[in-house]
Protein backbone atom coordinates (compact mmCIF):
# COMPACT_ATOMS: atom_id res chain seq x y z
CA UNK A 1 0.00 0.00 0.00
CA UNK A 2 2.82 2.40 0.88
CA UNK A 3 4.75 1.26 -2.20
CA UNK A 4 1.72 2.07 -4.35
CA UNK A 5 1.58 5.54 -2.77
CA UNK A 6 5.26 6.14 -3.65
CA UNK A 7 4.73 4.89 -7.20
CA UNK A 8 1.95 7.44 -7.65
CA UNK A 9 4.59 10.16 -7.89
CA UNK A 10 5.83 8.62 -11.16
CA UNK A 11 2.58 9.00 -13.15
CA UNK A 12 0.34 11.92 -14.05
CA UNK A 13 -2.75 10.03 -12.82
CA UNK A 14 -0.97 9.26 -9.56
CA UNK A 15 -0.04 12.89 -8.99
CA UNK A 16 -3.64 13.92 -9.70
CA UNK A 17 -4.83 11.28 -7.23
CA UNK A 18 -2.59 12.70 -4.51
CA UNK A 19 -3.85 16.18 -5.43
CA UNK A 20 -7.43 15.04 -4.90
CA UNK A 21 -6.43 13.55 -1.53
CA UNK A 22 -5.02 16.92 -0.51
CA UNK A 23 -8.28 18.61 -1.54
CA UNK A 24 -10.15 16.11 0.62
CA UNK A 25 -7.84 16.72 3.59
CA UNK A 26 -7.98 20.51 3.47
CA UNK A 27 -11.52 21.05 2.17
CA UNK A 28 -13.79 18.03 2.59
CA UNK A 29 -12.67 16.77 6.00
CA UNK A 30 -13.23 20.26 7.47
CA UNK A 31 -16.73 20.25 5.93
CA UNK A 32 -17.32 16.82 7.48
CA UNK A 33 -16.32 18.05 10.94
CA UNK A 34 -18.17 21.34 10.49
CA UNK A 35 -21.33 19.30 9.77
CA UNK A 36 -20.88 17.58 13.15
CA UNK A 37 -20.26 20.90 14.90
CA UNK A 38 -23.17 22.81 13.36
CA UNK A 39 -25.59 19.92 13.96
CA UNK A 40 -24.60 19.72 17.63
CA UNK A 41 -24.89 23.51 17.88
CA UNK A 42 -28.38 23.52 16.36
CA UNK A 43 -29.40 20.83 18.84
CA UNK A 44 -28.27 22.88 21.83
CA UNK A 45 -24.64 21.92 22.43
CA UNK A 46 -22.24 24.89 22.39
CA UNK A 47 -19.08 22.82 23.05
CA UNK A 48 -17.75 22.80 19.49
CA UNK A 49 -18.49 26.50 19.04
CA UNK A 50 -16.72 27.39 22.28
CA UNK A 51 -13.65 25.43 21.21
CA UNK A 52 -13.42 27.08 17.81
CA UNK A 53 -14.63 24.08 15.79
CA UNK A 54 -17.71 25.75 14.30
CA UNK A 55 -15.67 26.64 11.21
CA UNK A 56 -14.43 25.15 7.93
CA UNK A 57 -10.89 26.37 8.60
CA UNK A 58 -8.74 23.24 7.97
CA UNK A 59 -6.24 24.26 10.67
CA UNK A 60 -8.98 23.66 13.23
CA UNK A 61 -9.83 20.18 12.01
CA UNK A 62 -6.93 18.37 10.29
CA UNK A 63 -5.45 15.44 12.21
CA UNK A 64 -1.88 14.66 11.01
CA UNK A 65 -2.15 10.89 11.40
CA UNK A 66 -5.64 10.76 9.89
CA UNK A 67 -4.42 12.87 6.96
CA UNK A 68 -1.46 10.52 6.42
CA UNK A 69 -3.80 7.51 6.42
CA UNK A 70 -5.97 9.19 3.80
CA UNK A 71 -2.95 9.91 1.60
CA UNK A 72 -1.69 6.33 1.85
CA UNK A 73 -4.89 4.26 2.02
CA UNK A 74 -7.64 6.55 0.71
CA UNK A 75 -9.44 6.45 4.06
CA UNK A 76 -8.76 8.86 6.89
CA UNK A 77 -10.21 11.21 9.46
CA UNK A 78 -9.90 14.64 11.05
CA UNK A 79 -9.82 15.64 14.72
CA UNK A 80 -13.13 14.60 16.33
CA UNK A 81 -15.48 17.47 17.14
CA UNK A 82 -16.04 17.71 20.92
CA UNK A 83 -19.66 17.10 21.85
CA UNK A 84 -21.39 17.19 25.23
CA UNK A 85 -24.39 14.85 24.87
CA UNK A 86 -25.79 16.00 28.22
CA UNK A 87 -26.83 19.22 26.50
CA UNK A 88 -29.08 17.37 24.05
CA UNK A 89 -32.74 17.02 24.94
CA UNK A 90 -32.52 13.37 23.91
CA UNK A 91 -29.05 11.97 24.62
CA UNK A 92 -29.00 8.99 22.25
CA UNK A 93 -30.89 10.63 19.40
CA UNK A 94 -28.73 13.76 19.64
CA UNK A 95 -25.50 11.77 19.45
CA UNK A 96 -26.75 9.64 16.56
CA UNK A 97 -27.95 12.61 14.50
CA UNK A 98 -24.77 14.59 15.18
CA UNK A 99 -22.63 11.59 14.21
CA UNK A 100 -24.62 10.95 11.02
CA UNK A 101 -24.22 14.57 9.88
CA UNK A 102 -20.56 14.01 8.91
CA UNK A 103 -21.03 11.05 6.52
CA UNK A 104 -24.17 12.69 5.11
CA UNK A 105 -22.12 15.80 4.26
CA UNK A 106 -19.67 13.60 2.31
CA UNK A 107 -22.51 12.02 0.35
CA UNK A 108 -23.99 15.45 -0.44
CA UNK A 109 -20.61 16.71 -1.69
CA UNK A 110 -20.20 13.51 -3.74
CA UNK A 111 -23.63 14.00 -5.30
CA UNK A 112 -22.83 17.61 -6.23
CA UNK A 113 -19.57 16.35 -7.76
CA UNK A 114 -21.56 13.74 -9.71
CA UNK A 115 -23.79 16.45 -11.19
CA UNK A 116 -20.71 18.33 -12.43
CA UNK A 117 -19.30 15.01 -13.71
CA UNK A 118 -22.46 14.31 -15.70
CA UNK A 119 -22.48 17.85 -17.12
CA UNK A 120 -18.97 17.33 -18.50
CA UNK A 121 -20.05 13.98 -19.96
CA UNK A 122 -23.10 15.50 -21.65
CA UNK A 123 -21.41 18.44 -23.38
CA UNK A 124 -20.62 17.70 -27.05
CA UNK A 125 -16.91 18.06 -27.83
CA UNK A 126 -14.78 18.29 -30.93
CA UNK A 127 -13.30 15.17 -32.49
CA UNK A 128 -9.85 16.29 -31.36
CA UNK A 129 -11.00 16.52 -27.73
CA UNK A 130 -12.58 13.07 -27.88
CA UNK A 131 -9.44 11.59 -29.40
CA UNK A 132 -7.32 13.07 -26.62
CA UNK A 133 -9.79 11.69 -24.06
CA UNK A 134 -9.65 8.18 -25.52
CA UNK A 135 -5.86 8.21 -25.40
CA UNK A 136 -5.87 9.38 -21.77
CA UNK A 137 -4.79 12.94 -22.40
CA UNK A 138 -6.24 16.43 -22.53
CA UNK A 139 -8.29 18.66 -20.26
CA UNK A 140 -11.46 16.56 -20.55
CA UNK A 141 -9.72 13.34 -19.49
CA UNK A 142 -8.01 14.92 -16.50
CA UNK A 143 -11.14 16.83 -15.43
CA UNK A 144 -13.25 13.67 -15.46
CA UNK A 145 -10.48 11.70 -13.74
CA UNK A 146 -10.26 14.25 -10.92
CA UNK A 147 -14.04 14.44 -10.52
CA UNK A 148 -14.52 10.68 -10.55
CA UNK A 149 -11.85 10.15 -7.92
CA UNK A 150 -13.18 13.08 -5.89
CA UNK A 151 -16.63 11.50 -5.85
CA UNK A 152 -15.29 8.05 -4.97
CA UNK A 153 -13.18 9.38 -2.11
CA UNK A 154 -16.15 11.24 -0.63
CA UNK A 155 -18.30 8.13 -0.86
CA UNK A 156 -15.46 6.10 0.65
CA UNK A 157 -15.14 8.51 3.56
CA UNK A 158 -18.87 8.26 4.24
CA UNK A 159 -18.74 4.45 4.24
CA UNK A 160 -15.56 4.39 6.32
CA UNK A 161 -16.98 6.70 8.98
CA UNK A 162 -20.15 4.63 9.21
CA UNK A 163 -18.19 1.56 10.32
CA UNK A 164 -19.39 0.92 13.92
CA UNK A 165 -15.94 1.05 15.51
CA UNK A 166 -14.95 3.71 18.07
CA UNK A 167 -14.19 6.54 17.54
CA UNK A 168 -15.82 6.50 14.09
CA UNK A 169 -19.28 7.98 13.57
CA UNK A 170 -20.83 4.58 13.03
CA UNK A 171 -20.19 3.57 16.65
CA UNK A 172 -22.19 6.57 17.89
CA UNK A 173 -25.03 5.82 15.49
CA UNK A 174 -25.01 2.17 16.59
CA UNK A 175 -25.26 3.21 20.25
CA UNK A 176 -28.72 4.60 19.54
CA UNK A 177 -29.93 1.05 18.85
CA UNK A 178 -28.00 -0.82 21.55
CA UNK A 179 -28.43 -1.07 25.35
CA UNK A 180 -26.32 0.92 27.83
CA UNK A 181 -24.39 -2.19 28.83
CA UNK A 182 -23.11 -2.64 25.27
CA UNK A 183 -22.02 1.00 25.10
CA UNK A 184 -20.12 0.69 28.38
CA UNK A 185 -18.31 -2.40 27.10
CA UNK A 186 -17.34 -0.59 23.91
CA UNK A 187 -15.99 2.33 25.94
CA UNK A 188 -14.06 -0.04 28.20
CA UNK A 189 -12.31 -1.76 25.30
CA UNK A 190 -12.29 1.20 22.91
CA UNK A 191 -8.49 1.45 22.66
CA UNK A 192 -8.07 -2.26 21.86
CA UNK A 193 -10.87 -2.21 19.30
CA UNK A 194 -9.41 0.91 17.70
CA UNK A 195 -5.89 -0.50 17.29
CA UNK A 196 -7.28 -3.80 16.07
CA UNK A 197 -9.28 -1.93 13.48
CA UNK A 198 -6.17 0.00 12.33
CA UNK A 199 -4.32 -3.30 11.84
CA UNK A 200 -7.20 -4.68 9.78
CA UNK A 201 -7.39 -1.47 7.74
CA UNK A 202 -3.69 -1.40 6.87
CA UNK A 203 -3.71 -5.12 6.07
CA UNK A 204 -5.95 -4.47 3.08
CA UNK A 205 -8.70 -6.86 4.19
CA UNK A 206 -11.29 -4.08 3.92
CA UNK A 207 -10.25 -3.04 0.41
CA UNK A 208 -12.58 -5.46 -1.39
CA UNK A 209 -15.80 -4.79 0.57
CA UNK A 210 -15.14 -1.05 0.69
CA UNK A 211 -14.49 -0.86 -3.05
CA UNK A 212 -17.67 -2.81 -3.78
CA UNK A 213 -19.82 -0.51 -1.65
CA UNK A 214 -18.12 2.61 -2.95
CA UNK A 215 -18.55 1.63 -6.61
CA UNK A 216 -22.16 0.57 -6.03
CA UNK A 217 -23.05 3.95 -4.52
CA UNK A 218 -21.17 5.70 -7.35
CA UNK A 219 -23.26 3.80 -9.92
CA UNK A 220 -26.45 4.62 -8.03
CA UNK A 221 -25.59 8.34 -7.99
CA UNK A 222 -24.80 8.12 -11.71
CA UNK A 223 -28.27 6.65 -12.24
CA UNK A 224 -29.92 9.34 -10.10
CA UNK A 225 -28.35 12.07 -12.25
CA UNK A 226 -29.57 10.77 -15.61
CA UNK A 227 -31.66 13.93 -15.83
CA UNK A 228 -28.51 16.04 -16.22
CA UNK A 229 -28.02 14.97 -19.86
CA UNK A 230 -31.46 16.26 -20.82
CA UNK A 231 -30.96 19.55 -18.99
CA UNK A 232 -27.60 20.13 -20.70
CA UNK A 233 -29.06 19.41 -24.14
CA UNK A 234 -31.81 21.98 -23.52
CA UNK A 235 -29.15 24.73 -23.35
CA UNK A 236 -27.08 23.61 -26.33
Amino acid sequence: MIQRFIENFTTVDGILTIGVHLIIIFMILPIHEFAHAVTAYKMGDMTAKNRGRLTINPLSHVDPFGALCLLVTGFGWAKPVPVNPLRFKKYRAGMAITAAAGPVSNLVVAFIGMIVYRVLWAIPYSEETYLAFVTGEGALYYSLFILQYFILINIGLAIFNLIPVPPLDGSKILSYFTPDSFERKMEQYQMYVYFGFLIVMFSGILDGPMSFLRNSIFDFMFFLTNWVDKVVMMFI
